[in-house]
């Protein structure tokens, strides 16, 4: 009898323990959510420490990435539903608005308010000045992406006229202009981290100016979703811009050796001492937000910026486009 009620009680702590084994299991199970970043960089370093200190996880995200290579990959990606979230340019989403789409993307947390990427001369020119640039050639980007609009942007407001005063090359890939450059292609490049430090550390160049800070405060680099993701999804929307809040947040406040040190495993071709410059670089013309939450100047200039370089159709009004209820939501908390 006594054996009996040893089993019985044995099978109810199993169950019991079963039950709470599940229970758990339930509780720290991650919701998935497939990111599309526009290209692999340093400049998305508040994003990285997200990652490798484990933020999103805390907000119950399992959140996996792929690289576009070009902010029309990227948009493409979330358009056909390979991606929930992208990383990429606010002029991806201006466009698609102005094609008319209905279930446009929208963008909810900015990411970056600067350029990201330099200009590499095959010289030293401590003093340069953009006008400097006159009678010589610069690879530049993809025609109607960002990088190539900043560059263009900054050309005419130093009252040059592309073509005529200086020329641009625009029919080289991205992921080949450092390697067109090293093969005595341009007189300049322009390259985002970590490939201008590269570069300028192989002794094929010299990072000559900043086309962040040449250009001014600018919504560079934004997060999307499809509309009927966010309506559907709102809890990811929030624990995702939550992650990144947090990403920023430490960015800001630990030094650049500290930040160095936790994104080095997104970087294993790279070292501390490398990363860490870059990202002083970073820090110190003031390339991240210290929140999500989109500014209407900095949307007003990037239109300005399109306008100017001819590839905006009409202006699209900020509230249409962004969405920073999120954003403000967790930055209040």
């Amino acid at each position: 009898m006594k054996k009996k009620i040893c089993l019985a009680m044995t099978g109810i702590l199993c169950l019991s323990f079963g039950v709470g084994c599940s229970s758990q299991q339930e509780e720290t199970t991650l919701t998935p959510v497939r990111l599309n970043e526009v290209v692999h960089s340093v400049f998305y370093a508040p994003q990285y420490v997200a990652q490798e200190l484990g933020f999103f996880e805390e907000e119950g995200l399992d959140v996996t990435v792929a690289v576009g290579n070009g902010a029309d990959k990227s948009m493409t990606a979330l358009l056909s539903d390979s991606a929930d979230i992208a990383l990429l340019g606010t002029e991806a989403g201006i466009y698609v608005y102005n094609e008319g789409k209905e279930d446009y993307p929208k963008a909810f947390a900015q990411l970056t308010q600067r350029a990201g990427n330099f200009l590499v001369s095959r010289v030293d020119e401590p003093d340069f000045q953009w006008t400097d640039l006159k009678g010589k050639s610069v690879i530049g980007g993809r025609l109607g992406g960002m990088p190539e609009l900043v560059l263009e942007y900054v050309i005419k407001e130093n009252s040059m006229t592309i073509g005529k005063d200086m020329e641009i090359i625009n029919n080289i890939d991205f992921s080949s202009t450092a390697g067109a450059f090293t093969g005595n292609v341009g007189d300049y490049t322009v390259e985002f981290e970590p490939v201008a430090t590269t570069l300028e550390q192989n002794g094929s160049g010299y990072i000559v100016a900043s086309l962040g800070e040449a250009s001014g405060y600018v919504p560079y680099t934004v997060y999307m979703a499809r509309d009927d993701f966010m309506t559907e999804h709102p809890d990811v929307i929030e624990a995702f811009t939550r992650a990144i809040y947090r990403g920023q947040q430490w960015v800001e406040t630990h030094t650049s050796e500290e930040v160095a040190e936790v994104v080095l495993p997104q970087f294993p071709e790279s070292d501390t001492e490398t990363l860490a410059t870059i990202i002083e670089r970073y820090k110190a013309q003031d390339t991240w937000k210290t929140d999500p939450i989109f500014s209407e100047e900095g949307f007003t200039l990037i239109q300005d910026i399109m306008e100017q370089g001819g590839e905006l159709s009409q202006r699209v009004p900020f509230s249409d486009l962004i969405r920073n209820d999120f954003a403000e939501k967790i930055t209040h908390e």
